[in-house]
């Protein structure tokens, strides 16, 4: 079961609430010194919010960047027919085992059919990948008619782009890993130009209106994941959207060419 996803405001009905939005900051506070209780939190709200614009139950649902099964259970819950993908050995294994229907792969290369699923769901994996519009590509592509494209990332700018070097990457990412090396002992798991790369929203949102425009797909929303409904306009701002939006989303639908 997925810890703590009863005790997010929200986490049922996906309500863009302002108590939703302080519990999410909250667990996000402690990503790193309790996991479960974020992710499990996160996993659970990301099925309330997946619930706007498909019926899970029964659905085929991929987790591009699937981790180590808090969003398995989450969906799973939902009565989803979930399969994870994760490219990252380590990643598989932080809970201790590997979740079932789970295949290690890259989000760059999908190892499933076109048209073959109902969901490609992605949260927190674009800005880990060297070429997102690749990867949001093949989600897309395997995507049938109909069916939902979910990507979320954590954009450069924002104030825990850096990650755990954050904040210092507002002076340059390379240094900010650097000085994590010296203080630590050893480089950061989000290294920038090795496991994390510079996402901003703006050429997300170019590529998501340019297969609305040639008949790919139909846009459905974008927004910042974590904001309450009416400060959701920040997501329309080039450059502010850069810095406030924390986490970026964007939901497609998608069409028969």
């Amino acid at each position: 079961m997925v810890p703590h996803a009863l005790a997010l405001p929200g986490a049922r009905d996906g309500r863009a609430t302002l108590a939703r939005s302080v519990a999410l900051f909250r667990a996000f506070r402690v990503e790193q010194t309790d996991p479960d209780h974020f992710y499990g939190a996160l996993a659970a709200d990301s099925v309330a919010m997946m619930r706007r614009w498909v019926a899970l139950r029964g659905a085929s649902v991929l987790d591009v960047g699937g981790g180590p099964g808090y969003f398995a259970d989450a969906f799973a819950a939902a009565g989803a027919r979930y399969a994870g993908l994760e490219p990252d050995a380590g990643e598989l294994t932080a809970r201790g085992g590997v979740t079932g229907n789970t295949v290690r792969a890259s989000g760059l290369a999908l190892p499933l059919a076109d048209r073959s699923l109902d969901v490609a769901f992605s949260s927190n994996v674009l800005e880990h990948v060297p070429d997102p519009v690749a990867m949001a590509e093949e989600m897309l592509r395997v995507t049938r008619p109909g069916g939902v494209v979910f990507l979320s990332w954590t954009p450069w700018l924002s104030p825990w782009g850096g990650h755990e070097t954050s904040p210092w990457h507002y002076l340059g990412g390379h240094r900010a890993a650097d000085r994590y090396e010296r203080r630590h002992g050893h480089r950061p798991k989000n290294d920038l130009g090795r496991t994390l790369f510079a996402c901003p929203v703006g050429p997300m949102v170019r590529w998501a209106r340019g297969v609305a425009d040639d008949g790919r797909a139909e846009l459905l929303a974008v927004l910042p994941r974590y904001h309450p409904s009416w400060a959701q306009w920040v997501i329309r701002v080039p450059g502010l959207r850069e810095v406030v939006s924390w986490n970026a989303v964007i939901v497609l639908r998608a069409r028969a060419e």
